[in-house]
């Protein structure tokens, strides 16, 4: 009834029927000569049944095929001729300028950038560990030097009094000289001022360090931010809108109808939403199959929906939008909904639920994803094999994204689908279990929390840890990748972690961090394994598996359950704990590195007050002491250990350069089991850790 639609559209199919004849395809012109004649009586007779629109509606959707047949030809510019030809026959004008040069590149070029970029910000990652690494390698320089001006300052102090105390005994041996004559200075006050000037030049070399590693950090934040802008224009580049599907989409739910004899109306929302061009073509298949499935399964017939109080003509929708680094697309529509005791007959059936066996609806709603398993009374060439939401989630999942199901009988199935904004880069939290390092998708935790020994093995009694008024079941990420339970320590990381609607309390032997990661093709070998999304490259040149722990622990269970009665978590008794304590980086470094080799825990702290603020959350298996240390010495640092009733019995080791009868005596009488000299032997420090860890010389 709207003029200006009208004449918009003979226009539109006028200038079509010219343009493919000029690029000869004949066939497209003589099918669009139809629809315009077709228009054309209708427009003269004042009529538009529904059978005109319905007949449009086919030669539409044939004319789409041609054309997307035509762009995937040799020539795709045939098929972009009819948009940019000009409403009118072409005349001899000029172009107009265009605003901006349009350049095309080929996707695989785009991609390979991207991937470049991927790699800068690899290496720049690992520039910052190593930037880290000196930062704490001059931190600890400054100490260093802090220490040994102490130390210079004491032994000048010493000098001047022996000096002062020779020169008095001089004077009396002496009378008849002039003071004056006698060298007052010996060689050991001239050794000390020349070790204060060297000390003040390696003052002055630390702090010139700490300046160029200030202006490093600035620069490194600089290039940051610039290869950050760099990529996501290149990202950007990729992006494309959700909007080119939309035809696509329109057409199969006017095919699906028409063989269904059933009516809809599709209503699409925030298709502007750009996303990843990649993950666009993933999902394309998935979205067809579910609108087949809501239009087959979903909707009902016109003289159902009239009986139920509905319009005929269903209604599926699809909106968007972006969150965080996520795209939510959410598939609704207003059908019958799930018919979950049917699902609860066809899961029996099939064995996927015992007689009896209680499951909520939301359990029964992801029955629908179980291959093999569908409602549809028959087979047809839409549905009835239940294969088809099975290929779906595993398809949504292997771009990183997971899907939600909300149903309400007689009402409608609402599925939300989370889909990342690109397979590119991702932010990722980093976690140890046993002795790898995997990534876990940060979008996936809701919540991290931090245990301690006691709460932690009462959560692994009741095997669930209970948030906010949700119930988390407890898993072991160790066990999950059968590397053994994770150990409990003094204090431990629980990550909180949700995909789609399953939730799950993941233990972690430690939490490493969060870190924006370059994802990486895992290749065909371990495209299939359960749980495995990616890989990753850290600054160090290591292989991360990006894993999802949800999809591991429903692996494990399947496996479990076939195999034997599932049986619940149990936490791994904890590596024992050695504190090292002395005031000497090399000391504590070395003494560490022998202990780990030897698969233990180990602390470290530079002073006796060090040692009692990290005993407050940790106690130690045994301690390691030395004697001479700044702030409180290892004879204080002992007598507060053993005036303690928490610390009393905890075995120490004495290790010093002091080897005297006194100190041994002293270090005995404060109840120091064991006094070692340095260097110390190492198969006997081992042994005595060893024996005391077994409760033997106590």
């Amino acid at each position: 009834e709207d003029q200006k639609v009208q004449q918009s559209l003979q226009r539109a199919l006028h200038t079509l029927k010219g343009s493919a004849r000029m690029a000869g395809a004949i066939r497209l012109g003589e099918l669009t000569h139809i629809m315009e004649s077709r228009i054309e009586e209708a427009l003269e007779a004042g009529d538009f049944p529904d059978a005109l629109f319905v007949d449009l509606e086919e030669k539409m959707d044939r004319l789409s095929l041609d054309l997307e047949r035509m762009a995937d030809g040799p020539e795709p510019e045939a098929a972009a001729q009819p948009a940019a030809a000009p409403a009118e026959a072409p005349r001899a004008e000029p172009p107009l300028p265009s605003p901006a040069a349009m350049l095309r590149i080929n996707a695989d070029t785009l991609d390979h950038l991207i991937n470049e970029s991927g790699e800068i910000s690899i290496a720049r990652t690992r520039v910052e560990a190593e930037l880290r690494a000196l930062k704490q390698s001059v931190a600890d320089l400054s100490e260093s030097i802090a220490r040994m001006r102490g130390q210079l300052r004491e032994v000048e102090v010493q000098a001047d009094s022996q000096m002062q105390s020779r020169q008095s005994e001089l004077e009396e041996r002496n009378r008849e000289f002039d003071p004056l004559e006698f060298d007052r200075y010996t060689r050991l006050q001239e050794l000390t001022r020349l070790m204060a000037e060297s000390l003040h030049d390696a003052a002055s070399i630390q702090q010139s360090l700490s300046k160029n590693l200030g202006e490093s950090d600035a620069a490194l934040v600089h290039q940051a931010r610039t290869s950050r802008d760099v990529q996501q224009e290149l990202m950007r580049m990729r992006a494309v809108p959700f909007s080119i599907l939309d035809e696509r989409l329109y057409r199969i739910v006017r095919q699906t109808t028409r063989e269904l004899g059933k009516k809809a109306e599709l209503h699409i929302e925030g298709s502007q939403v750009e996303m990843d061009r990649s993950v666009l073509e993933r999902i394309g298949a998935p979205l067809e199959h579910m609108l087949r499935n809501a239009l087959a399964h979903g909707l009902e017939l016109p003289g159902a929906r009239a009986a139920a109080g509905k319009p005929e003509a269903g209604r599926l929708s699809i909106s968007l939008r972006q969150e965080s680094n996520e795209i939510a697309l959410i598939l609704s529509d207003d059908g019958a909904g799930l018919d979950l005791e049917r699902l609860r007959s066809k899961a029996a059936d099939k064995g996927l639920l015992q007689p009896g066996q209680a499951a909520s609806d939301a359990e029964l709603m992801q029955l629908i994803f179980v291959s093999g398993l569908s409602t549809a009374e028959v087979v047809t060439e839409l549905s009835g094999r239940g294969i088809g939401m099975d290929v779906v989630r595993n398809a949504i999942t292997a771009v990183g994204g997971r899907v939600e199901i909300a149903s309400e009988r007689g009402r409608g199935t609402t599925f939300t689908i989370y889909l990342p904004l690109t397979l590119a880069v991702t932010q990722a939290v980093l976690v140890r279990a046993g002795g790898s390092v995997l990534a876990v998708a940060s979008a996936m935790v809701e919540q991290v929390l931090r245990l301690k020994a006691e709460a932690m093995s009462e959560r692994y009694a009741a095997q669930a840890i209970e948030f906010q008024e949700r119930q988390y079941p407890l898993y072991s990420l160790s066990q999950l990748v059968g590397a053994g339970g994770s150990a409990v320590q003094g204090y431990n990381s629980v990550l909180l972690l949700r995909s789609g609607i399953q939730r799950i309390a993941l233990h972690v032997d430690e939490l490493v961090g969060n870190q924006e990661i370059v994802v990486k093709s895992i290749g065909p070998q371990l495209a299939r394994v359960p749980g495995v999304a990616g890989a990753t490259v850290l600054a160090d040149g290591s292989i991360v598996l990006i894993v999802n722990p949800v999809q591991l622990m429903q692996h494990a269970r399947v496996v479990t359950e076939r195999t034997v009665h599932p049986v619940a978590p149990a936490p791994v008794p904890a590596a024992p704990v050695i504190m090292v304590v002395d005031d000497s980086l090399t000391v504590r470094k070395i003494t560490s590195r022998l202990l780990e080799r030897e698969g233990y825990q180990v602390l470290t702290a530079k002073d006796g007050l060090d040692a009692l603020e990290q005993m407050r959350d940790v106690l130690p298996g045994v301690m390691l002491v030395d004697i001479e240390m700044p702030r409180m010495d290892g004879f204080d640092l002992t007598r507060n250990v053993r005036g303690d009733p928490r610390t009393r019995g905890i075995p120490i080791i004495m290790i010093s350069s002091r080897t005297a009868e006194k100190h041994r005596s002293q270090a005995a009488g404060l109840g120091v089991n064991v006094f070692l000299g340095k260097p110390y032997p190492e198969a006997e420090l081992l042994q005595h850790i060893s024996d005391y860890l077994r409760g033997e010389h106590r």
